[in-house]
C-alpha cells in the first residue's frame, strides 16, 4: 500500500492492518534522537524533536509522493554517554542500544517489510548505528540504511559564520532549529558563543569530514557542554534548516526505494539485455 490519507504511524494501526499493509517494497523509518545535555539554553530533548519532526513530516511528504514507507516511535533514549557527566542526561549503554537497533530490525522483518531506514538526530549514535546496519542486513535479510535528520546549510545571514567548523553541539544550527520548532523551549539570554577555538588550526583531526577522528566528551574543550555559537541562532536561520533537512530526507527516501545493491549479470535470468545483445527484428 502507497500514498493515501492513511495514517503512516505504525503504532496507530492494528496487527492486521500492518499485516495486510506492509511488504517487500515497504520502508520502515525509525527516528533516532537522544534526551541529553544541550547547554543552558536548549532542553535536553533537542535531538529526539529534530528526529521526531523531520523525520515524520518526511514519511508523510514521502507517501504522499506515493512511496510505501511508514513510521516507528522515535527512541528517545540512545547512546548519550559523552555527555553522561552533566544532569538529565539519560543514555543506553553501546551494547543495549546495538541490541534494541538489531531487534527493531527483527521486528521489521517480521513484519514483512523490505527496508528499515534509521532516521537519525543524535552524532553519538552513528558510528553503532553503522555497525548495526550490517548485522541486521545479515541476521534478517532486510535493507538497510541510517540519514540524518539535520541537513546543514549555511544561514542566510550568516548565522554560522563565527563557528569554523565546529557547531556540532547546542551551536547556532540546533539552537535555530529548536526557535522554529519550539522557541517556548529556548532561552537566548543564556546563549553565547562556546567555540574551542584551539581546535580550528588542526587540519587532519577534524569532527566533520577530516581523515582523523577522535575520542570526545562534551565537557573535555572548555565549554559548558556546548561546541558552537548558540548566540548565533535565529528562527530565520531554522527555517531554512528545516526546509532544506525536509528536502534531503525526502530525497534520501526516495532513492532508498529504488536502491538495490545487487547488479544483473548479462545472461542471468530476468536480466536486461545489454544493448550489444539485441537483436533486430522486423
Amino acid at each position: 500500500m502507497s500514498g493515501g490519507a492513511r495514517s503512516r504511524l505504525l503504532a496507530e494501526l492494528s496487527g492486521p492492518a500492518v499485516a495486510a499493509g506492509l511488504g517487500p517494497d515497504s520502508i520502515v523509518v525509525q527516528p533516532t534522537g537522544a534526551v541529553e545535555h544541550h547547554g543552558p539554553h536548549l532542553p535536553l530533548v533537542t535531538d529526539f524533536l529534530l528526529a521526531d519532526h523531520i523525520g515524520g513530516a518526511a514519511v508523510e511528504r514521502a507517501a504522499a509522493e506515493g512511496l510505501d514507507v511508514w513510521q516507528l516511535p522515535t527512541l528517545a533514549f540512545t547512546k548519550s554517554d559523552e555527555h553522561s557527566w552533566a544532569p538529565g542526561t539519560v543514555w543506553l549503554d553501546e551494547s543495549t542500544m546495538f541490541d534494541t537497533a538489531v531487534q527493531i530490525g527483527r521486528a521489521v522483518a517480521l513484519m514483512g517489510a523490505g527496508s528499515l531506514v534509521f532516521a537519525n538526530g543524535h552524532g553519538g549514535n552513528v558510528a553503532l548505528l553503522q555497525v548495526a546496519l550490517r548485522e541486521i542486513r545479515k541476521r534478517y535479510g532486510l535493507k538497510t540504511f541510517l540519514m540524518p535528520t539535520l541537513a546543514r546549510t549555511p544561514g542566510p545571514s550568516g548565522e554560522d559564520a563565527d563557528e569554523r567548523g565546529l557547531g556540532i553541539h547546542g551551536g547556532a544550527a540546533e539552537t535555530s532549529m529548536i526557535l522554529h520548532l519550539r522557541p517556548d523551549l529556548v532561552d537566548m539570554t543564556k546563549a553565547e558563543r562556546w567555540v574551542p577555538d584551539h581546535l580550528a588550526e588542526f587540519e587532519k583531526i577534524r569532527f566533520n569530514g577530516g581523515p582523523v577522528s577522535f575520542g570526545w566528551l562534551s565537557n573535555d574543550f572548555g565549554t559548558p557542554g556546548v561546541v558552537g555559537d548558540a548566540s548565533r541562532a535565529t528562527a530565520s536561520y531554522g527555517q531554512a534548516l528545516w526546509d532544506r533537512s525536509l528536502d534531503e530526507a525526502v530525497a534520501s527516501l526516495h532513492e532508498i526505494a529504488r536502491f538495490d545493491p545487487a547488479v544483473a549479470k548479462p545472461g542471468a535470468a530476468g536480466a536486461a539485455p545489454l544493448a550489444s545483445d539485441v537483436v533486430a527484428v522486423s
